[in-house]
């Protein structure tokens, strides 16, 4: 007779089952199953398309259920349709694991525990990637991955890449996906975060193979081109939409406001020089003429420069509206330092054509820069002297 799995009853429970998507991978595929089939029978395998003996493997594991279909469609399409799949199936949770055997079925326990306890929360096993045979690209592109999901979502993880995770089937079963290769696994991370699910980290082993022994589908300049072109529709979608959205939301809502300042300047994780670095950099970013991709580029260097984004985005809206007549006005007469003849009278002429503004584009873009540099250094000066002065206040009333 055989046992019944150690965690069987829990994965009934809760309503979890191990998802695991495979492409010709029958010479590991056997050894995987039947270490995750020592922790849970609630296992589904999706055989996407695979041409070698993987359905030979499958027959001999009749207790799993199988979806498998022609031609193979990537590992996104994989677990898109996995997920439908396990819905259907009554499930609220999927694990996935690898069918490569990189991933050890003992770290199940831990996903299975955060399912019975956090309802709306993605659990990605975080690798050690700095292991023996882990591959240098897995690294380089992991940490590429990771700077753009922080870039996209605000936040910072060790391993956006792994493939361990724990979904929860219940609160995406609305989501609609865009990619069916690798990339999908960036798209469903950043986009469950935009809808306000949890991602989270846990520690978990990994089992890399020597180089002559590992079988990988990845194909380097495909898939990393793919995931460059995602990359740019999210972040162009974050900085235009999520970003602020999330900003008004935050400022709107009830005690919003004295909450956003009392975080973005009271918080004792920052330093006064990064909250005043924040500000002027903001501040420079609004005039600067680069109108239509300040934000963007100001998100951007904030991320990489790792100032507070938000008080960039506060200081950058120096430029809205009613402020752009005013700018406009002061780089034209900042601009009167690199030129012989003044052309601040342009912007006031009932005659303005687009001859007239190019003849003196050169006044304009060089005001601008001036009044952008010298605009913020005056505000990160008093930024940084006015939280001086406010935090000591503070100290010195608490102390007493």
């Amino acid at each position: 007779m055989t046992p019944t799995p150690t965690y069987d009853a829990v994965c009934g429970t809760h309503k979890i089952c191990v998802l695991i998507p495979t492409y010709n991978n029958a010479a590991t595929l056997g050894q995987v199953l039947h270490d995750v089939l020592s922790y849970t029978s609630h296992v589904i395998v999706v055989n996407d398309g695979a041409t070698d003996h993987t359905a030979d493997v499958l027959a001999q594991f009749p207790q799993i259920k199988v979806l498998a279909y022609q031609p193979n469609g990537g590992k996104g399409t994989a677990l898109r349709r996995g997920f439908d799949f396990a819905r259907k199936q009554g499930y609220d949770f999927a694990v996935t694991i690898d069918a490569d055997g990189q991933h050890f079925a003992s770290d199940l326990p831990v996903f299975f525990e955060r399912a019975s306890t956090e309802r709306e929360t993605i659990l990605i096993g975080a690798r050690n990637l700095q292991q023996e045979n882990m591959p240098g690209k897995n690294t380089f592109a992991n940490k590429f991955s990771n700077f753009w999901f922080y870039v996209e979502t605000g936040l910072k993880g060790p391993d956006t890449q792994s493939g361990y995770r724990l979904y929860p089937l219940h609160a995406m079963k609305d989501m609609r996906f865009a990619c069916s290769k690798y990339e999908f696994e960036i798209e469903v991370l950043v986009r469950s975060s935009w809808r306000g699910i949890r991602v989270d980290w846990a520690p978990v082993k990994v089992y890399y193979p020597p180089a002559e022994e590992r079988v990988s589908h990845f194909r380097p300049f495909r898939d990393f081109s793919r995931i460059s072109v995602l990359n740019t529709v999210l972040v162009t979608i974050a900085f235009l939409y999520i970003h602020p959205r999330n900003f008004f939301r935050v400022l709107f809502s009830k005690g919003g406001l004295k909450r956003l300042l009392r975080d973005l300047l009271l918080a004792p994780g920052e330093s006064n020089a990064v909250k005043a670095a924040s500000i002027g950099f903001g501040v420079f970013m609004g005039i600067v003429p680069v109108w239509g991709f300040q934000m963007l580029i100001a998100l951007a260097l904030a991320a990489l420069w790792r100032l507070n984004k938000t008080l960039v985005i506060i200081a950058a809206n120096i430029s809205i509206p009613p402020m752009i007549p005013l700018i406009i006005y002061g780089s034209f007469q900042a601009g009167r330092l690199y030129v012989s003849e003044d052309a601040t009278w342009v912007i006031f002429s009932k005659e303005l054509t687009l001859e007239s503004i190019q003849r003196n584009v050169f006044q304009y873009v060089t005001g601008a820069v001036t009044l952008a540099v010298a605009a913020g250094l005056v505000a990160w000066g008093l930024t940084y002297v006015l939280m001086s002065a406010w935090r000591k206040k503070r100290i010195k009333t608490t102390l007493s």
